[in-house]
């Protein structure tokens, strides 16, 4: 799903009503419309609701919520933080079709005072104030109305944005910012809903009649959505077999570290590969082989330090004939002979690969080595890691993520996964998905290790749209996390919960790709 800046969604709105005959006014009905459909689903045992509205079109779209509430049997109370005076356009217009007597309220003494302060007891509140044409730093009368929502406990609903939020930023934001419980937006999201962490729930995005022709965008930027999956996690024919969703063959694991390749191993497997093969030393055999009894196992020759050694390129060269993808990196270890022969078995296959951990330590100040030109390489970096490819600080990754990894990309023609909060993958030609599933609970040792089996995995089944194998399987990672986190919590949760909450995640993202609304977790 694309992502749109504000200066953008005016344009598309203009289009809509301009190029394809979409009248504003129905656009504003249709977005106050999704917002009471919202609060309806999700909501339905609220009784009483308050909607705080500005003069421009986002309290028109409040406007029309509540009007639609109301006709559902909800007692709606309208707070105009304006002169109805001063409303123009649709906004005016549906201001006039509201029922009841909403409170017109034109200063803050006035917010303050006992009247307005016994209207404000609701169940529920929501935020239709400012809108994403609205930029920082907010004050006067909508400051005090923010204030005044966000000292309650009362759920809020934002009606497009919170109010006071820049919606063309890509960071979390401070100041004067409404608390959201959950978001309706319209259309396509703007970078602040994928990048701010505006809400405590839900962000939705509401169709509301703008074709798809319309909705256009410089950003080269999208955000993951189940919608993306649906052909990754559809349900499978009935003459299938194992050879039909691909044979991952995993190079990894020392002494040591053998369950990390063990693991993503397994991860390939529970995403759905048909075989998954681990190459590693033969030392750590055993240990890899009774992680799970589904792992096929390939013993290799070893250094002393009991890491592959370079005596092993031949045997690997010789097991990948056959497979549809290698994944290289977990547990290798960082020993030089080791190194050596990852960015031989990078250079010299010509397969699709994933490359993660010390197989992507091994190009620290050897760049020149890595490239995906022909074929594809999907390289899963954290921030350390790419910091150490992209020759800067973990600070400056941190400050310009997807610049950096846009930029890495593009020179080396491969896939970018930018590991962390809001992990980004990123194409060649620049084009980036932020992926919006996971949770703090994840910053623990292997879960790095379950997604490069995963992005294996995943691509082994779909060797003709590796791309959106990738996005599935970053969606899908993080799914599963949250799975776990609701089971186990943040604080308790391990890599190998990954692997159980794969099932769920997979039944999830097939329930939501099936939903009306887009909507992701906040």
């Amino acid at each position: 799903m694309k992502i749109v800046t504000a200066e953008e969604m005016r344009a598309i709105d203009r289009a809509t009503s301009e190029r394809f005959g979409v009248p504003s006014l129905t656009l504003m009905e249709n977005a106050g419309a999704a917002v009471a459909e919202f609060v309806l689903s999700q909501h339905p045992a609220v009784d009483r609701i308050v909607v705080f509205c500005g003069k421009g079109n986002n309290g028109g779209d409040g406007f029309v919520a509540a009007r639609r509430l109301h006709e559902q049997g909800k007692k709606v109370q309208v707070i105009l933080l304006a002169d109805p005076k001063d409303l123009r356009g649709d906004a005016a217009i549906m201001f006039e079709k509201l029922p009841g007597a909403p409170i017109a309220v034109r200063s803050s003494e006035e917010l303050n005072r006992d009247p307005v302060r016994q209207a404000l007891h609701a169940d529920l509140y929501l935020d239709a104030v400012l809108g994403t044409g609205f930029k920082p730093p907010v004050s006067g009368l909508y400051g005090d109305a923010i204030a005044i929502m966000n000292t309650t406990q009362t759920p809020i609903i934002a009606v497009d944005i919170p109010s006071g939020a820049d919606a063309n930023a890509m960071h979390p934001q401070t100041g004067t910012i409404a608390r959201a419980t959950a978001i309706v937006t319209f259309t396509a999201p703007r970078p602040a809903h994928a990048f701010s962490s505006l809400t405590t729930g839900p962000t939705v995005v509401a169709d509301i009649g703008s074709p798809e022709e319309a909705i256009v965008s410089a950003l080269q930027l999208n955000v993951i959505t189940p919608r993306d999956l649906v052909q990754t996690v559809a349900p499978r024919p009935a003459e299938s077999n194992k050879g039909s969703y691909g044979h991952v063959l995993l190079v990894g694991g020392s002494l040591g570290k053998a369950g990390a390749a063990a693991m993503a191993g397994m991860a390939a497997l529970r995403a759905g590969a048909g075989l998954s093969t681990v190459a590693t030393p033969k030392s750590v055999l055993g240990t890899v082989a009774g992680f799970h009894p589904e792992l096929m196992t390939e013993p290799m020759s070893e250094t002393k330090a009991g890491t592959i050694s370079t005596k092993a390129k031949n045997r690997i060269e010789e097991l990948a004939k056959g497979k549809n993808i290698l994944a290289i990196g977990p547990g290798i270890s960082s020993h030089p002979q080791t190194a050596n022969l990852v960015r031989a078995l990078v250079s010299e296959l010509q397969m699709p690969m994933v490359v993660d951990a010390d197989g992507l330590n091994a190009f620290e100040k050897h760049t020149d080595e890595l490239n995906g030109k022909g074929r594809t390489i999907v390289i899963t970096p954290h921030p350390g890691e790419m910091a150490r490819l992209a020759g800067c600080t973990v600070a400056d990754v941190q400050k310009n993520r997807l610049g950096i990894a846009r930029k890495f990309a593009s020179e080396h023609e491969l896939i970018v996964v930018l590991k962390g909060h809001r992990t980004l993958v990123v194409r060649p030609d620049g084009e980036a998905w932020v992926n919006t599933t996971g949770n703090p609970g994840m910053a623990t040792g292997g879960t790095g290790d379950i997604l490069t089996g995963m992005v294996a995995g995943m691509i082994a089944q779909n060797p003709k749209q590796a791309f959106l194998g990738v996005l599935a399987a970053v969606h899908l990672h993080g799914l599963a996390g949250d799975v776990m986190r609701d089971c186990v919590g943040e604080h308790s949760l391990v890599a190998t919960d990954l692997l159980r909450g794969l099932p769920q995640a997979f039944q999830r993202a097939r329930e939501a790709s099936r939903e009306k609304l887009a909507r992701w977790s906040g």
